[in-house]
């Protein structure tokens, strides 16, 4: 069902250009078709805050649920911001504290580049902390991404995350391990789903707390795991949500900081990603990289394994989160459905 323009956010042209549904407000007011509400917290550093836009918009706009998506789009203090950045923030995102007056539905939280080892040392983290504490007594659920599920495993569960030999990048393939959850409906048992990241979490770790895991690789650890009650926290350490530019991207940045002499070592190439045809660009211009990066050339031979998954996944979220604020606005509930924890009826169902 489609997103609703509500602001003038330019990602929200973009995409109605690519051929994604976007309403006017006036339209979307003109039809009698429930609405649900997303927060979306943009953490990502200014390279990638739009193109983040993008990806979660999609998904959210991809879903075949029978809903108008307002999408809410804020940020939080800490993560370092140009001059420029920081003006297009003013101009189109929202203020968390108005979001807290007027309430979502749903809230996504995305990863950032972490700037220290410790967490503790974040400068963004006292202000993720409350969005933590609000999300969990005031949205339905929490879908939480890389570094952000990072940060809530130590917030809610005092679990640390743990160094990686060497960065986890690439596109792995994963395995459903828990076919009969919801958000695993229609999902097939293999798919890929790129990762980028220096660090874990164990599975062990998070089933001694009562998690579930949903979804692993044997290269990847976990990927999708949920809070225990199955609903009120997803948490994922991969990208579902990546387009097909944004590995690239950042081994395209990666690889002339090393031209250039700013990183110490060659960067390693996304894990299953370049195909045989795709390579051979790719060492074309290694032969000669004062030459313009070829990021379109490489980007056309690239397979896109995860999107359709992606899509899936979240719309099996979107679907359980209007399930649920149906049950709890209209007071009706399902038999089986305890009103005091719908959650887990829904989950049943």
């Amino acid at each position: 069902m489609p997103i609703v323009a509500h602001n003038s956010l330019e990602t929200l042209q973009r995409l109605k250009e690519e051929g994604l549904e976007v309403l006017d407000l006036k339209r979307a007011n003109s039809q009698d078709i429930r609405e649900l509400h997303i927060g979306l917290l943009n953490m990502m550093p200014d390279g990638a805050l739009r193109a983040t836009e993008r990806q979660f918009l999609r998904l959210i706009g991809s879903s075949n649920r029978i809903a108008q998506f307002f999408v809410h789009i804020f940020t939080i203090n800490g993560v370092p911001r140009s001059a420029e950045t920081q003006s297009y923030i003013d101009a189109n995102y929202e203020k968390f504290s108005d979001l807290q007056k007027e309430g979502l539905d749903a809230l996504i939280i995305t990863g950032t580049n972490p700037t220290s080892e410790n967490f503790a040392d974040e400068p963004y983290l006292d202000e993720l902390k409350e969005v933590f504490a609000w999300g969990e007594k005031n949205v339905c659920s929490v879908l939480c991404s890389c570094l952000a599920s990072h940060a809530a495993f130590k917030y809610f569960y005092q679990i640390d995350r743990r160094p990686l030999p060497e960065k986890l990048f690439g596109v792995f393939s994963q395995k459903v391990l828990d076919r009969s959850h919801p958000l695993m409906s229609n999902i097939n048992s293999r798919f890929d789903m790129p990762h980028s990241r220096k660090n874990t979490v164990l599975a062990e770790d998070l089933t001694a707390r009562g998690l579930h895991i949903l979804v692993a690789g044997e290269e990847t650890g976990f990927s999708l795991a949920t809070s225990p009650d199955g609903l009120r926290n997803i948490y994922l350490q991969g990208h579902p949500e990546y387009d097909v530019h944004s590995l690239l991207k950042e081994y395209r940045r990666d690889l002339l900081l090393y031209r250039d002499g700013k990183l110490a070592q060659k960067p390693p190439l996304p894990a299953h990603y370049f195909n045989t045809e795709a390579q051979k660009i790719l060492d074309v211009w290694l032969k000669n990289p004062q030459e313009d990066f070829p990021e379109q050339k490489l980007a056309e031979k690239v397979d896109i394994t995860w999107r359709d998954t992606a899509k899936a996944i979240f719309a099996n979220w979107l679907g359980l989160i209007y399930e649920l604020t149906h049950f709890e606005r209209q007071k009706q509930y399902m038999d089986g459905i305890n009103p005091e924890n719908p959650l887990e009826g829904i989950w049943k169902h």
